[in-house]
């Protein structure tokens, strides 16, 4: 149990998966100036709320991952996943705001569409 007394939802889930949502968090970060460590707090402000609703977004069609597995790997669950993509859907019908998750997500679908190298100690 948390100290604001909620209990974390947790999942064991797979360090590649951590790594991949890592990295969407990240990119809406950069974009959005919204720090990564506020997007992944329990509690936390509605805008960063909505920039990890992006990142949630991105994973889900980025990565082809099911709303459950996305819940898992951000520490949410289901439902939470589902209200994040059915926000930035509708949020898509802003040109601007369509363009920029667009960039995004072709961003992420390139960069791992790289292949993977080996980093010798």
């Amino acid at each position: 149990m948390t100290s604001d007394g909620y209990e974390d939802y947790r999942v064991p889930v797979a360090e590649q998966d951590r790594t991949k949502a890592g990295v969407a968090l990240h990119v809406v970060s950069a974009l959005s100036g919204v720090p990564v460590a506020q997007m992944t707090r329990l509690r936390t402000t509605p805008r960063a709320t909505r920039a990890r609703w992006i990142a949630m977004y991105l994973a889900h069609v980025a990565f082809g991952w099911t709303l459950e597995r996305v819940g898992h790997v951000f520490g949410l669950n289901r439902a939470t996943a589902g209200t994040a993509c059915r926000w930035v859907e509708d949020e898509r019908d802003q040109l601007d705001f369509d363009r920029v998750v667009d960039g995004m997500e072709r961003t992420i679908g390139a960069l791992f569409a790289l292949p993977r190298i080996e980093v010798q100690p």
